[in-house]
């Protein structure tokens, strides 16, 4: 049996401090062989660095997903286009942009396939169809990988449900991030895939969505500008997944949401 945990959108130095303290004892609970998270607001709330990436891996992270704010940062540019990079961007951008839109990596004796994908609904981009994108990337990987798993970054709760049941029994799991709300439906469908419509953040619980609140009301009062900055203080949350998966069928047999709590 492989355990997998997934980590919901890091979000700034809160976040980071936060994977600093629990991660690896969660790693030595859990017996985890592989961690996933998503790092596109890791470096302030806007994008990530090759340093932070670098603190994450030493902290216990193993690989990387991300969304649209992964270009906030161009120090990150050249680490999107190494073949042998361990961090991907969402595979239905257009073919011409920079990066990797999933990747094979070995873990013990299997082969797991990562696909990001970005949804379409209520985001500003005009991005490509997500559902004929897995399509695409499923059927040129085909025996090729042992485990697939699927980080679905995307706003709309109905397109997310609507993945989950178009990949039912064709990957081990679907994990929605980009809202940074845990929500309370994990489940393992029929077919045996695991999922969630958002896993959550790691971040400042005494914000919106990682940001001081201050601001963002006066945003909706005002309908102004306002300036972002990262709430540093206070409760913080960490939204996390843990999926075991049977390495013969490649498919989820249990599924266990982490949500923890801390005060800085």
């Amino acid at each position: 049996m492989m355990k997998v945990l997934f980590i919901g959108d890091i979000f700034g130095k809160t976040g980071r401090k936060m994977l600093r303290k629990f991660l690896p004892n969660l790693k030595e609970k859990y017996n985890i062989d592989l961690v996933i998270a998503n790092a596109e607001n890791s470096a302030h709330g806007r994008g990530a660095t090759p340093k932070i990436l670098a603190e994450l891996r030493r902290v216990g992270v193993d690989f990387f997903t991300s969304g649209n704010h992964i270009w906030q940062n161009h120090t990150i540019y050249e680490e999107l286009e190494d073949k042998d990079s361990d961090l991907i961007r969402p595979a239905n951008y257009p073919s011409n942009v920079k990066g990797y839109g999933y990747k094979t990596i070995q873990v013990s004796k299997q082969k797991v396939l990562i696909i990001n994908l970005i949804g379409r609904v209520f985001m500003k981009e005009d991005f490509d169809c997500p559902f004929r994108k897995i399509d695409e990337i499923l059927e040129e990987q085909k025996g090729k990988y042992d485990i697939a798993l699927v980080d679905f970054h995307a706003e709309a709760t109905s397109e997310k449900v609507t993945m989950k049941h178009y990949l039912d029994g064709r990957v081990a799991a679907v994990v929605g991030t980009h809202t940074h709300v845990p929500t309370a439906d994990c489940q393992i469908t029929k077919e045996g895939t695991a999922y969630i419509t958002d896993v959550g953040m790691v971040g400042s619980r005494d914000s919106v969505i990682g940001l001081k609140k201050d601001a963002i009301i006066q945003k909706f009062l005002n309908q102004t500008p306002v300036k972002h900055e990262v709430e540093e203080h206070g409760e913080i949350e960490l939204g996390a997944l843990i999926v075991d998966i049977d390495e013969q069928t490649g498919l989820a047999k249990n599924i266990e949401q982490i949500i923890l709590f801390d005060e800085f």
